[in-house]
């Protein structure tokens, strides 16, 4: 199998994203979150999201997608970190998703690597993400991309349920 080709997302990439995500959010959380919120998500309004966000952004946040053979196969998102509404220094991995037929294969990783690569070319010196608690699958991976739990802990609410999640943080080898 050839190496993915990651390259920057476009308006015509949204559909295929938003099924991504969606089918990530249905196939990882399941048991994690309400399954009435993971059964009422919709690809169309998620696709009508990615498109709105894409053509109003002012560049600050990078959506790639990975594609293999011609088809996008995964999707990642990175940007500055937030803590809340507000901006910080270093970046923040916001989203990373691979179609459920290519996890395993490297299409993760690869993108991963790309935004990693990214930020320490922008003189970013650390990378964070968030991570539900319980999803031990991710929290495993993102270990082996060289990034660990910092003992940060915030719960978001999905349905009224709270979900933990925990903050991973990586030193980037940027140099300035």
């Amino acid at each position: 199998m050839t190496a993915p080709l990651v390259r920057a997302m476009t308006l015509a990439d949204c559909d295929r994203v938003a099924e991504i995500r969606i089918r990530g959010w249905r196939t990882a959380y399941r048991g994690l979150v309400p399954q009435s919120h993971l059964d009422a998500l919709s690809v169309a309004e998620d696709a009508e999201r990615r498109r709105s966000r894409l053509s109003r952004g002012d560049g600050s946040v990078v959506n790639l997608v990975a594609e293999q053979a011609g088809e996008v196969v995964g999707w990642a998102a990175h940007g500055p970190y937030r803590d809340g509404e507000h901006r910080t220094p270093g970046a923040e991995l916001y989203a990373l998703y691979v179609h459920s037929a290519h996890v395993g294969t490297g299409i993760g990783r690869t993108l991963l690597t790309e935004a990693v690569r990214q930020n320490e070319a922008r003189g970013h010196r650390r990378m964070y993400l968030w991570v539900l608690k319980d999803n031990t699958p991710a929290r495993a991976f993102y270990a082996r991309a060289g990034f660990h739990a910092d003992g940060a802990e915030e719960p978001f609410e999905v349905d009224g349920v709270a979900v933990p999640e925990v903050r991973y943080v990586r030193d980037l080898t940027a140099r300035q």
